[in-house]
This record gives structure tokens, C-alpha cells and sequence, in this order.
């Protein structure tokens, strides 16, 4: 063990002889270190979390890529494009391709004997994956929709059911305009709820011949495909696969085939969430600056109680660089003793929201209704490493202090 080393411990532990370490200054530089750590630690697993939560159900209501008309306009009455089980065949070959699926969809509205609704009649097939709405499903079930026969079932968001009064079971009659006006009635056979408002008040889910039907389309055409990827970190390198092999290419009918990532479809909503990045990294500079300057005012503390002690070392030989290291060592047994309980504590708080959810939101202003947590543990090292560096970092400079003390007026001093 060094020299250094073994001072620092010794001062760190007070057995030492002599006075002992100021205990205010102690607690508070390790109070200082933990509390910065703690809210660090949080505010990186509720953004975390609250970001994925937000694009999980982006991506649930439209999938990670779609495919369709280049001719479609920004509203929800479209063209068709033609999509073969040949087509489907190759989109599936391309390499970080997950699932694909066809949809096409219809604007219409819900009228009852009270009120009415606009809406959006979304139409899928047998290949549907239905993961998501299960997941948010409150009641009822999800059909198992197919693309040869009507099966007039829906499934409708709750927001929607409770502003129509409607309830699982009935049946709804709904108007869709085009060179005519159309109805369809429909059997509700479940209830969704995503608290994503801008979704949940506009889309019914139901089979994609029934949509087709209603749009006059031929039984090869939809209004597009649905793609999920393996991952999410390659979802700009799977819509480029994909571009190079359907891109721009002409069906038979005329219509074009256009790729577009959630990203891309969702302009709003990612750069929204791409915010919050920028609110994290304040807070991570903001908490780590005030968990340095704690440590560094403590550090002075310390050193201004041990001049005594560093006029003694220094006048029996101990060199600037030697005692300097002292102090540093101490520091970071410090450093170490608060980020342990700030790791304990912030951990242990992300560990009961996620478990019991106890802090709630207001859905209909953050989509969700509760603070989400999500652990990162590559995340989660990589602040401890920052925080630790960055402390030590903040403390070389304040260590050279020591320099200045002369060993003939420092021994004397009380």
C-alpha cells in the first residue's frame, strides 16, 4: 500500500490520532454526490421509459415502415397499391425484417341516436399481428379477422365508447362518403384503451375485406403494408433495403409504391421526443455540477482542518504531489460512499414505480397514465463512470491549495 494511500485511510476511517475530520463537511459533500446521482439516475429512466412507452404505441397504431401510394394524399381516404403474397414474399426476405402485414383504411363517421363521431375504419388481414391491441385490450377479444368473408366485428377505443355510450355488444351503424353514402353496421366485440388520445379517438379495427369493399378496390389491392423490424436502432437501414427493392416501382394498376419510416410519418411526435434528450443533458450537467461543488467546498473544508497536518508531512519530507494525493484519495473514498447510496436509492426507486406505480400522470396531457421507468444498465454505468471521473476531475484543481501552505506557519496553526 502506498504512502498516500494509507494516510487517506486512516483519515477516512478516524482512527487516527490527533482531530478528526469535520463531519458537517463529510455529509455534506457525500450527501451532495448522492443526491446527484439519485436524480440523474431517475430522470435517465423516466425519459427512457416515457420515450418508449410514447413510440411503442406510435409504432403499435402504424407499425416501424409502411409502404403505400406515392399518389395518396395526407388524409386517411387513399389509393390503393397492389400487395400480392409475391410482394409480401420478397419485403419479408430483406434481412432485419420482422413481421409484415397488410391494411387498408377508410374515413367514415359513427353516428348513434345522440351523437356522432368521425373516425377511421382500419382494416387488417389473417397476417395480423394483434400483440399491441391485446396488450392495451380491456374488455372483449379480438376477432380473428380474415380477407375472404365480412366479419362486421370492430374493436373500438374506450374514449370513443364512452363518448358515444356504447358497450361491448352493440351495434353501431356507421357512414362513409364517396360518389354515395355508404352504411355498414357493425358488432363491437372489444374495447381498447392506449391513453394516446390522437389514435385512440380515431381508428376501429376491423377485417381488411370489409375496408376493401367499402373503397370499391379490387381483392389484390390495400392501402398498403405494415413492417416491423427486428430493431429499432436499424430502422433506417431496413427502410433503406427495402427502398432499393420496391421504391418507386409501378403495379399494374398505376399506382406507385412509396417507403416511409414512423419517423417520417410522425414528424411531430419524434421531434417532440427527441426534446427530451435535451432536458436530460441539463439536468445531468446541472446535477453533476452541483454534486462537484459540493465536493469541492468540502475538499477545502478538509484541507483548511488538516493544515496542522500537512505543515508536519511536508516538513518531514513529504513532497506537494504526495500529500496532494492524500486528500484526492480521500475524495474519492467519499465519491465511492455517496454514489453507493445514491445508486441504492435511485435504483431502488426506479425498481417500486415500475412494480407499483405509484407517482400518476394525467393521460390526456402525457399519454400515459403514470411516470414510466426504464432500466438501462449500460446507461446506468456509464453515468456512474461520468460522475466518478468528472468528480476527481473537479477536485485536482482545489487539491493545489496544499502548495501554498509553508510548513514553519502551518505547524503552529490551530
Amino acid at each position: 500500500m502506498s504512502f498516500s494511500l494509507f494516510i487517506a485511510r486512516r483519515i477516512y476511517s478516524g482512527k487516527e490520532v490527533g482531530k478528526q475530520v469535520s463531519k458537517p463537511a463529510v455529509r455534506i459533500a457525500t450527501l451532495g454526490i448522492a443526491i446527484g446521482l439519485m436524480v440523474m439516475i431517475v430522470s435517465v429512466a423516466v425519459v427512457i421509459g416515457f420515450k418508449d412507452e410514447i413510440r411503442s404505441k406510435v409504432i403499435g397504431f402504424g407499425s416501424h415502415i409502411q409502404i403505400s401510394n406515392f399518389d395518396s394524399s395526407l388524409s386517411y381516404e387513399t389509393r390503393p397499391v397492389v400487395t400480392s403474397d409475391s410482394i409480401i414474399k420478397v419485403i419479408s426476405s430483406i434481412p432485419g425484417v420482422k413481421h409484415v402485414q397488410r391494411y387498408s383504411t377508410k374515413p367514415g363517421m359513427i353516428k348513434t341516436d345522440d351523437a356522432f363521431q368521425g373516425m377511421v375504419l382500419k382494416g387488417v388481414g389473417q397476417e395480423f399481428d394483434p400483440t399491441f391491441f391485446r396488450q392495451h385490450l380491456i374488455e372483449g377479444e379480438i376477432p380473428a379477422f380474415s380477407d375472404s368473408s365480412s366479419t362486421n366485428a370492430v374493436v373500438i377505443s374506450k374514449s370513443l365508447a364512452n363518448k358515444l355510450r356504447l358497450k361491448l355488444g352493440d351495434k353501431i351503424y356507421t357512414y362513409y362518403i364517396q360518389n354515395e353514402v355508404r352504411a355498414r353496421r357493425l358488432t363491437i366485440k372489444g374495447i381498447y384503451q392506449t391513453n394516446f388520445s390522437e389514435y385512440d379517438n380515431l381508428f376501429l379495427l376491423t377485417d381488411i375485406r370489409t375496408v376493401n369493399h367499402l373503397n370499391q378496390w379490387e381483392p389484390e389491392q390495400t392501402t398498403g403494408l405494415e413492417i416491423q423490424v427486428n430493431n429499432y436502432d436499424e430502422l433506417d437501414q431496413v427502410a433503406s433495403r427495402i427502398n432499393r427493392h420496391v421504391d418507386k416501382e409501378v403495379d399494374k394498376y398505376g399506382g406507385v409504391y412509396y417507403v416511409q419510416t414512423v419517423k417520417q410519418l410522425n414528424p411531430s411526435v419524434f421531434a417532440w421526443l427527441s426534446l427530451l434528450d435535451m432536458n436530460v443533458w441539463v439536468i445531468l450537467i446541472l446535477m453533476l455540477g452541483v454534486a462537484g461543488f459540493t465536493m469541492i467546498s468540502g475538499l477545502l473544508i478538509i484541507i483548511l482542518e488538516r493544515t496542522n497536518m500537512i505543515g508536519i508531512l511536508k516538513a518531514l519530507g513529504a513532497k506537494n504531489f504526495s500529500i496532494r494525493e492524500i486528500f484526492l484519495y480521500f475524495s474519492v473514498f467519499l465519491i465511492g460512499k455517496g454514489m453507493l447510496w445514491g445508486n441504492v436509492v435511485g435504483l431502488l426507486f426506479c425498481f417500486i414505480q415500475s412494480k407499483f406505480q405509484i407517482f400518476k400522470l394525467n393521460p390526456e396531457t402525457y399519454y400515459i397514465d403514470h411516470v414510466p421507468v426504464e432500466f438501462n444498465i449500460w446507461l446506468f454505468l456509464l453515468i456512474n463512470a461520468g460522475t466518478f471521473i468528472a468528480s476527481v476531475l473537479m477536485l485536482v484543481g482545489p487539491s493545489y491549495l496544499i502548495s501554498k501552505i509553508h510548513p514553519a506557519k502551518s505547524i503552529q496553526f490551530e
